[in-house]
């Protein structure tokens, strides 16, 4: 983690002039307020990874490399200590991704831990923040609290909460997002499932290799499903499976494979099934999902068509991360915390009126607490409340891809 004093009162731009980049600082001074004591610095660095020689710019004749910008903001009389990534959304080399505890699997590690393990097939990392809320213990630790789709693949189910994600336009989204994930019986009874959770005698939970290498430990009996038809994993919002089961076992912990699906059924479902059973794995959502790349769960929203959303009762102020954007831009958002001489933290109320203020038509908020942190081009940019990185179940991930495309300045 960079140390406070390394960071405070300075800005990067990635890939963009100095002329612009500063420009854009006095607009955002001019829409936060005269009154806001900000404390702020510009410098130029290349969309590469943090190194600890002396930044330089390449304007590209008449092109201008836009990309991204990182900014610290410093509010002296709160005192706030705020970190924004804000992202060219035209950018078609500049992708958005999840990432997950354990690399392919739920569990819980740093964000910086996250971005190591991505594969290098999928672009190279230049920004992240963390993600859900998530279980920490109770038999399956790190399983997020709500939806998470990774490279297309379901690997946690929506709860209802509000969510983020990007459709195959690129464009983003948010809103609250149901289950309707179910599996077939035969006789053509459907079945509501859970996904990759901790399960109940009264319940059903299909797990996938994402839960890990063995189950957690569940009640009831386990069938596991192998393809029987069609398509197989990974499991896809809006994409039938076809299986069947192979093997009846007792529940408890058991092997999940990299090609197969585990059904457990609690004994008080009263549903039993023979090998060779054929089922269908049906999994939808509420708004559609399918074809989704990318999302993620979180809550609540903050922002809505430009207005700041309202709360009654009393607001406490924490660490807090948020996502927002508007037509051009998408921002990632980190808001220090619990740190009196650093950093107070914000309400919902005081992040959203923040948002608003900083261009944001959408926003949404994740995770936040110790859990709170952004991390640009190798480096934690914040100073998180626990003193380190906390480890965490997931995170959105800014990729680049392998050729960048430049856009000619009009």
């Amino acid at each position: 983690m960079a140390p406070l004093s390394s960071i405070r009162a300075r800005s990067f731009l990635g890939g963009a002039c100095a002329v612009a980049g500063v420009v854009d600082g006095f607009a955002f001074l001019l829409r936060w307020g005269a009154r806001a004591s900000v404390r702020m610095g510009f410098g130029i660095l290349l969309l590469m990874p943090a190194t600890d020689a002396a930044p330089r710019a390449d304007t590209g004749g008449d092109t201008v490399d836009k990309g991204f910008l990182y900014r610290h903001e410093v509010v002296s009389e709160m005192p706030w200590s705020i970190h924004i990534l804000r992202l060219d959304r035209r950018r078609r080399d500049l992708v958005l991704t999840t990432s997950l505890g354990n690399g392919h699997r739920i569990g819980k590690t740093t964000i910086s831990d996250q971005v190591r393990l991505l594969p290098d097939s999928i672009g190279r990392p230049v920004a992240a923040i963390n993600g859900d809320l998530y279980l920490d213990g109770g038999g399956l630790s790190g399983d997020p609290r709500d939806l998470l789709i990774r490279e297309g693949e379901l690997v946690s189910a929506p709860a209802g909460h509000a969510c983020f994600w990007i459709d195959s336009r690129g464009r983003p989204h948010q809103t609250n997002v149901h289950s309707r994930l179910r599996v077939i019986l035969p006789g053509r009874r459907g079945l509501v499932v859970g996904l990759n959770e901790v399960g109940f005698d009264d319940g059903a939970v299909l797990y996938t290799a994402a839960v890990g290498s063995l189950t957690p430990p569940t009640p009831g009996i386990q069938y596991v499903l192998e393809r029987a038809r069609g398509e197989g994993l990974p499991l896809r919002v809006g994409r039938r499976l076809e299986v069947r089961v192979r093997e009846v076992r007792a529940g408890g912990r058991h092997p999940v494979g990299r090609e197969d699906l585990v059904l457990t059924l609690g004994d008080r479902l009263g549903v039993h099934l023979e090998v060779g059973d054929r089922l269908e794995v049906v999994p939808q959502t509420q708004p559609d999902l399918s074809g989704v790349r990318t999302a993620l769960g979180g809550g609540p929203t903050l922002v809505r068509e430009g207005k700041a959303m309202t709360w009654s009762g009393f607001q406490r102020r924490h660490p807090r991360s948020a996502i927002g954007w508007d037509d051009r831009w998408l921002y990632l958002v980190e808001v220090d915390g619990r740190q009196g001489g650093l950093s107070v933290g914000m309400t919902f109320p005081e992040l959203a009126a923040y948002l608003v203020r900083l261009g944001c038509r959408e926003a949404v908020n994740l995770d936040g607490g110790g859990s709170s942190t952004l991390w640009v081009l190798g480096r934690v940019m914040n100073s998180p409340s626990d003193g380190v990185e906390r480890p965490v179940a997931n995170g959105l991930v800014v990729l680049q891809k392998e050729r960048p495309s430049v856009e000619r300045v009009r």
